[in-house]
């Protein structure tokens, strides 16, 4: 989502794009590295590009069939009530997130061209339980609530934040392009655990250890973790730095896919202190903004700045 172009929009787009030659995705890759707005790999394929266009017609009417034919089920504002969700960039709905976290990650495995893989992500030769894996694990797509339950589940053991959500998905899409791999049913788990362990490390203050995840899924090694962590940073090229237009592009994209897929942040009308609670939040950003400024201004002046600065007269004796 740092290109022109993310995975989680709308499903709105151009059909499906016919399967190309190596020299032609080589061409692709050289141009859109040069239209990138964060320089942290190349050009991602739009979900709409991935998907034939009867199942995009297929999730619309779903949509549809959502909808109740009674009363709207979306609420909307008046001249008298104000409705508004307790998610902004800064502090965005834990709940809400991993939803659409989820969901784009279930598109991302649903509308997949290939199966691409590595043997660090295969759950069949790296298993996270001592539960038999089924013989037909990678023939079946998983729901879309069966990957929300396991991201769910290791964000609530670790206590984790919804900031880190996105994070995951950012470092997620980012392996796909760089590796050049596909997420798909042998190796969802793998790959989302992964994201969320480097996730958790570089964006939260109190880091996760990679024996506290092995406290979570009893029976994977912590030798197994390190290995599978070392693995990820190479394959992302050691590029872990998520620059805040990207983590606002993607913060906006996943809540454009929310409303794509009936998928509504809670709304809760504004009453006297959720409006002096966002004031304060307002002002507090506020007056961050104007001290680092400030500061930006002290450490070193530029041209742009010589017109503010007043000098003294000359006195010529």
């Amino acid at each position: 989502m740092g290109n022109t172009v993310s995975c989680c929009v709308s499903p709105e787009g151009s059909p499906k794009l016919p399967s190309r030659q190596p020299a032609e995705r080589l061409e692709d890759f050289q141009i859109s590295t040069d239209v990138s707005d964060d320089n942290t790999g190349p050009y991602l394929q739009h979900i709409s590009d991935r998907e034939v266009p009867d199942v995009r017609d297929k999730r619309k009417s779903n949509h549809i069939n959502h909808v109740s034919p009674g009363p709207l089920s979306k609420k909307y504002s008046s001249c008298s009530t104000i409705f508004i969700d307790d998610s902004t960039v800064s502090q965005p709905n834990l709940k809400s997130t991993i939803k659409c976290v989820t969901l784009a990650i279930y598109y991302h495995i649903k509308n997949r061209d290939s199966d691409r893989s590595l043997d660090i992500f295969d759950e069949k030769l790296h298993p996270l339980s001592r539960e038999p894996v089924p013989d037909d694990y990678s023939r079946t797509d998983p729901e879309h609530k069966l990957i929300y339950r396991f991201v769910r589940t290791l964000f609530s053991a670790a206590q984790l934040t919804a900031e880190c959500a996105i994070v995951t998905l950012v470092y997620l899409e980012r392996l796909l392009t760089y590796a050049e791999l596909d997420i798909c049913p042998a190796n969802w788990k793998r790959i989302v655990l992964g994201a969320i362990l480097l996730a958790s490390k570089v964006w939260d203050d109190q880091a996760v250890w990679n024996v506290d995840y092995c406290q979570i899924l009893k029976d994977i090694t912590v030798e197994d973790m390190n290995e599978m962590e070392r693995h990820f940073l190479e394959l992302l090229q050691f590029n872990i730095n998520v620059p805040a237009s990207v983590y606002a592009k993607y913060y906006f994209d996943l809540r454009q896919l929310a409303d794509d897929n009936n998928l509504s942040f809670p709304l809760e009308p504004l009453n006297n202190q959720r409006a002096q609670k966002l004031e304060a939040i307002s002002r507090l950003c506020e007056d961050k903004y104007k001290d680092l400024s400030r500061a930006a201004i002290r450490r070193s002046f530029s041209a742009d700045n010589l017109i503010g600065i007043r000098c003294s007269n000359a006195v010529l004796s």
